[in-house]
């Protein structure tokens, strides 16, 4: 069985930080951090509706406008959620280039720009045709959750990197499996249809309510056929745990941070974290405000997570790659 996220990081863990998570079966993706985003495809960037910033060094958010780019001229909106001081960030970005085409556009292209504070966060809305000016500010309390659907919850914490960086966590509340021998046994074939079911699975709907499968056949002929949702479900449906992934980097292994850290990981199925430096380099960890591979490995056992992913490497271990994965995976285990 497949789970419905499929998190990888975008680069190798020498490179940029950044982790593209997309949805299975969907064309829809979140992007964790922008940094270098060449690994991606323009067809990958376009299944992003919600970027995730952890803070704004420029191997963080370097990517910002290649991916602006790929989005001009889309009816799209994009979701971004940044720190403290990250409107200042976007709209220095956005000052950068000359706007004076954008009303011709036919499309209605917008940032939603979310600035995340301990206790509350603030919304801009900027849009394309309007040169990216933003009206206004939205205001609500912050306790911690960040976007809710049906099916899952991204959770933030703001951490110490001796500036406010964003840790997060993108749960999954169940996952819906597709069993192709119920398929087979109904002569169900696959299509958009089955996105509609597993909403409808998400949203509680009534397990008596109808519901109605179409497909096309032969590139032209819809065909149709109707069912009890309940009774579709125990046919061509397992319903199990949703994951949970927790996404980690540029802070330093402080009380603090441990404590913050350990109650977003807890039990979660990947932990992708950073590892910037080896024990023996301590000093220089604390001093850049960097994890070292036992301190991720560490907080990885302590919140009892199923997988460490460690990145986020020094380039001063590149002729040594497998020092730091080692000592992490020693501290974890």
């Amino acid at each position: 069985m497949r789970p419905s996220f499929q998190p990888t990081l975008i680069n190798d863990p020498f490179s940029d930080p950044g982790l593209f998570v997309p949805f299975l079966y969907e064309k829809r993706a979140f992007l964790f951090d922008l940094g270098d985003l060449s690994g991606l495809s323009p067809r990958d960037l376009l299944k992003v509706d919600s970027i995730f910033i952890t803070h704004t060094h420029m191997d963080h958010f370097i990517g910002f406008d290649a991916l602006l780019r790929v989005f001009l001229g889309r009816d799209r909106e994009l979701r971004i959620f940044g720190p403290p001081d990250f409107f200042s960030q976007i709209e220095g970005r956005l000052a950068g280039y000359t706007w004076n085409l954008v009303e011709e556009y036919e499309t209605d292209f917008s940032l939603k720009v979310s600035e995340v504070h301990e206790d509350v966060i603030l919304t801009r809305v900027y849009k394309c045709r309007d040169r990216f000016r933003f009206d206004g500010t939205e205001e609500e309390k912050f306790t911690g959750l960040l976007l809710k659907e049906p099916s899952f919850q991204v959770e933030a914490v703001l951490l110490d990197h001796r500036i406010p960086c964003l840790g997060f966590s993108l749960t999954e509340n169940f996952y819906v499996n597709i069993i192709k021998e119920g398929l087979l046994k109904l002569c169900l074939e696959v299509g958009p249809w089955i996105q509609r079911f597993k909403k409808a699975l998400y949203n509680e709907i009534d397990p008596q309510s109808e519901f109605s499968v179409t497909w096309e056949q032969g590139g032209k002929a819809v065909k149709e056929k109707h069912y009890v949702l309940g009774e579709l479900a125990e046919e061509i449906a397992k319903i199990s745990s949703g994951q949970k992934i927790t996404y980690i980097t540029d802070v330093v292994g402080s009380p603090e941070n441990y404590e913050k850290i350990l109650t977003l990981a807890k039990d979660s199925d990947y932990l992708f974290i950073e590892a910037a430096f080896l024990d023996c380099d301590k000093e220089t960890a604390e001093r850049k405000y960097h994890l070292t591979a036992r301190e991720a490995g560490d907080i990885a056992k302590q919140a009892g997570v199923k997988k460490l992913k460690a990145f986020h490497f020094s380039p001063r271990y590149s002729d040594n790659p497998d020092a730091i994965p080692k000592e992490a995976m020693e501290a974890f285990s």
